[in-house]
């Protein structure tokens, strides 16, 4: 009956040596499994009966245990407990020279306790050591979680993808937390980074979701690229993403002598070019934190420039006004721009073009019921888009640099006039 005992051996060796356990841990799920095993040969109930009269001494290095049973000898028909007592006679059969009062030591084969025994054992060493090794990559993701981690892409599937990570552990990154980009293409082989999003149990079994989209994911690509904020010199106050599309970033630094913004960005934006590959060309707006609401939202909608700001703390809204070709900048491509403020700031914006900055100019275009459009187009051809920048000029530098008579420029210039006056 060796060959159960290898088999229960090997089955120790094999999770030891592949599955990434504590020694610890291997040598008491197996000192827990061969007690139960001597307790059902022995019919005990009590763990520390077993304990008392059996030495399990287990060598995690060779995969391998052995099972002592120590008992006193006693005279023939004195034994009165045969787990910690053996006959004189029967002691003597392992060992003439024995005698009353000494103790026996003596070595358990696994083959005693039967071969569907040992099986079982066998099944159940497994299933132990296959659910630590489950509560461990659980415990270990949940540790991680928000922490960037790498994986090598190992099955490609139409909803998500699989990676193994370098102790081999499955890990998922679905299409949801892919950056939805036409760049973002993988294959087998691929080196693949993501922020641990969640862990999750599904049968009994770790299942541990990355993500590429979370604005973690963002956060922690600047820590490791911006040894201040890994200080902790600069403060990453806050981030919102349209992943692939827009991101904003705001920051704050405690010392005065260091430009935030500039650290994030790099000397010719060389620490955040990284970023943004790594994210297919996310464009990234890295501002200064300001806890006034009024300068923290304008910075907020940058690019656009504003003329003025009417803050409701009590609603968290803001009313921005602005030029009109600030206006297309502020609200983005899709909405993007504007989108992210809102949740960068937390505050409702509104944005309005400025009245005055629209009385005081108007697009030639508008004009089209009163002055010819080829005398418009004409107009035109000299940088003369807007009625302002016509008035701007007098009649005769009309007349030396459009092809358009006097009595031509009269009227038009009257009817500009007009536009202002009314």
């Amino acid at each position: 009956m060796r060959v159960e005992h290898q088999n229960l051996a090997e089955a120790f060796a094999e999770f030891k040596t592949d599955k990434n356990i504590k020694r610890p841990e291997m040598v008491k799920i197996l000192e827990e499994v061969l007690i139960n095993l001597l307790k059902r040969k022995f019919n005990v109930e009590e763990d520390e009966k077993i304990q008392k009269s059996f030495n399990i001494t287990i060598n995690v290095d060779k995969g391998d245990f052995e099972i002592w049973h120590n008992r006193e000898v006693v005279a023939d028909g004195a034994v009165e407990d045969s787990l910690s007592q053996i006959s004189l006679s029967e002691a003597q059969k392992i060992d003439a020279d024995y005698e009353v009062g000494e103790d026996v030591s003596e070595k358990i084969s696994i083959s005693d306790f039967g071969r569907r025994e040992v099986l079982s054992i066998r099944q159940n060493l497994i299933s132990r050591i296959m659910d630590l090794e489950k509560n461990n990559i659980y415990m270990k993701y949940k540790e991680k979680i928000g922490q960037i981690v790498t994986g090598e892409v190992w099955q490609v599937w139409k909803k998500e993808l699989m990676l193994v990570d370098d102790e081999r552990n499955e890990l998922y990154l679905p299409k949801s937390e892919q950056i939805p980009s036409s760049k973002e293409f993988f294959k087998k082989g691929d080196s693949v980074r993501g922020v641990v999003a969640r862990v999750e149990l599904k049968n009994g079994s770790p299942i541990v979701i990355i993500s590429r989209t979370s604005p973690y994911f963002l956060e922690r690509l600047f820590e490791l690229e911006v040894p201040e904020i890994f200080d902790g010199l600069i403060t990453i106050k806050k981030v919102v993403r349209i992943p692939g599309e827009k991101a904003k970033v705001a920051v704050e630094s405690y010392d005065e002598r260091i430009d935030p913004v500039g650290a994030c960005v790099g000397m010719k934006g060389s620490r955040i070019h990284g970023i943004v590959r790594e994210l297919r060309n996310e464009n990234i707006d890295v501002i200064n934190y300001s806890s006034n609401p009024r300068l923290y939202v304008q910075r907020a909608l940058s690019p656009a420039k504003i003329t003025s700001i009417s803050i409701d703390e009590a609603k968290k809204r803001a009313e921005v006004f602005m030029p009109s070709d600030q206006v297309s900048l502020a609200i983005g491509k899709g909405g993007a721009n504007i989108k992210l403020a809102i949740q960068l700031t937390g505050y409702d914006i509104e944005v309005y073009r400025d009245n005055v900055q629209e009385e005081e100019d108007v697009d030639l275009d508008e004009f089209t019921d009163e002055i010819d459009e080829w005398v418009i187009d004409e107009f035109k051809k000299v940088g003369c888009d807007t009625a302002k920048s016509v008035l701007r000029l007098d009649k005769a530098e009309l007349l030396r640099r459009t092809d358009l008579e006097e009595e031509t420029i009269d009227d038009v210039l009257k009817i500009l006039k007009e536009e202002f006056e009314d």
